[in-house]
């Protein structure tokens, strides 16, 4: 086969130097034809679209082209040629073809609709269906964004440990690692696991959160962000949660509550608009074939002022709502933990525009917080958004030392691991803030996939770790 170096298909189909001779590699989406002429939709990865490559079956040995089946890979020399009725400008004319990798007929992903559920049984090869195509180039994106985003604003990326001795919310929930036998523990004489000849010498987890080192770094930097995977052992089996899921977390010193909930909406409506500007085709097709408002949806986040609502004020709302004759499934009261359903209710019904969430009771947020002048309430903000509810929840945090330790005792919370934590109460503390957003939480609104499972590649989850 002549070698001809090769061109990515986003590229070829803005082509217009039609005669060219070219060369694309990729795998099959389908084959069909007739007798004298086959055409094949090939697909790279590079873009949701496929160039359609016309095969002249005179020219062909049959040995060669019963091999080009769905799935397989080929490389394709042929002249670039004006397509007539594709749906595209561009198609190529095959000379030579060389299939790379044959692909046998047990092959899933055949022409045909294909469930969810089925493919996350195949997570290994859905990337190669346009959903997950699009959905995975999506994710690229909202990740360079991040980083784009806090850079251009003089943030540090700060990588914070993923093995830690500290549980930052207080869950419980963490996964242990250990290089100990665990069919031969030691333990003392109440039966409690001794950890003195395990690898850290102390009992260690995956951490669920680098926001207690990342506010470290801020007393340092001043401004930093972490952007990496968190792990929560949660057995939980809803389209809202995974064990192993990437978050963002920035830290700001000196920022007080406005400023935080600025940078919030400010960050949420980069990423949106990232997207519109550098992902349209495959937004396009996941408008078309997943959810068709999804276009309209980014778009108003974009263009409308968040609500700056606090919890007092939303609680009223709801139990207007109530007395009105609006059914809940769980019940609103003061100092309740807002369901997801009250959340939509705000965004989607009242407001009809995304609202950050202030000013909660400090009984049902962590201990971090910093408390309000009224003794009831922490400045938490969240941020809550059309069909997803919480995408975003952050807070400023207490810079007291005394007012840390006596909301640490009052919540029974161990702290003998973390001295260094309150280290920078105690050496030149400042006032700081800053948020954490679950990276695949705002992948579901900005695909419009119904279930987190659907949009990082390998999902983890109870009973679940394939591939």
């Amino acid at each position: 086969m002549e070698k001809i170096s090769r061109t990515k298909i986003t590229d070829l189909l803005k082509r217009e130097d039609f005669g060219a001779m070219v060369n694309v590699k990729g795998w099959v989406r389908t084959r069909r034809g007739s007798k004298q002429v086959c055409f094949i939709a090939l697909n790279d990865g590079s873009t949701i679209h496929n160039v359609q490559v016309v095969v002249d079956l005179d020219r062909f040995d049959e040995a060669v082209l019963k091999d080009v089946t769905t799935g397989a890979c080929l490389s394709v020399n042929g002249e670039l040629v004006e397509s007539v009725g594709s749906g595209q400008k561009v198609e190529v004319q095959a000379r030579e073809i060389e299939v790379l990798g044959a692909c046998d007929n047990t092959y899933p992903l055949q022409k045909k609709g294909h469930s969810m559920e089925f493919l996350r049984e195949i997570a290994h090869l859905r990337p190669r269906t346009n959903t997950f195509g699009a959905v995975f180039r999506i994710r690229h994106n909202m990740a360079i964004a991040i980083h784009k985003f806090f850079h251009d604003r003089g943030f540090y990326y700060f990588h914070t440990p993923i093995i830690t001795a500290s549980d930052c919310e207080g869950a419980g929930q963490m996964f242990q690692v250990t290089t100990m036998n665990l069919y031969d523990l030691k333990k003392d004489k109440d039966g409690n696991i001794v950890y003195d000849n395990d690898f850290f010498g102390k009992q260690a987890s995956l951490t669920v959160s680098g926001q207690l080192e990342g506010e470290l770094a801020a007393t340092a930097l001043g401004a930093i962000y972490t952007f990496g995977p968190t792990f929560r052992a949660e057995n939980s089996n809803t389209p809202r949660h995974l064990a192993e899921f990437w978050m963002v977390e920035p830290e700001v010193a000196f920022a007080d509550l406005a400023e935080l909930m600025d940078l919030e909406e400010e960050f949420i409506k980069y990423c949106v608009q990232w997207a519109l500007d550098n992902c349209m085709d495959d937004l396009e097709f996941l408008n078309k074939m997943v959810d068709k408002g999804l276009l309209e949806r980014l778009r108003g986040v974009v263009e409308t002022d968040f609500v700056r609502l606090p919890y007092t004020e939303g609680i009223k709302i709801l139990e207007e709502a109530v007395a009105g004759g609006k059914k809940f499934e769980f019940p609103v009261y003061w100092g309740c933990d807002l369901a997801s359903e009250h959340e939509r209710y705000l965004v989607e019904q009242h407001f009809r525009r995304p609202v950050i969430m202030t000013d909660y009771p400090k009984e049902i947020k962590a201990f971090y917080m910093k408390q309000n002048a009224d003794g009831r309430t922490v400045q938490g903000t969240d941020v809550l958004f059309p069909q997803i509810g919480e995408i975003i929840g952050g807070s400023v945090r207490e810079e007291n030392y005394d007012k840390l330790m006596a909301r640490i005792e009052e919540l029974h919370i161990p702290m003998k691991d973390m001295w260094w934590y309150l280290d920078t109460r105690r050496y030149g503390t400042c006032p700081h803030a800053g948020f954490g957003l679950g990276f695949e939480r705002l992948l579901l609104f900005v695909t419009g996939m119904a279930n987190i499972r659907d949009v990082i590649p390998f999902p983890r989850t109870p009973r679940n770790a394939e591939f």
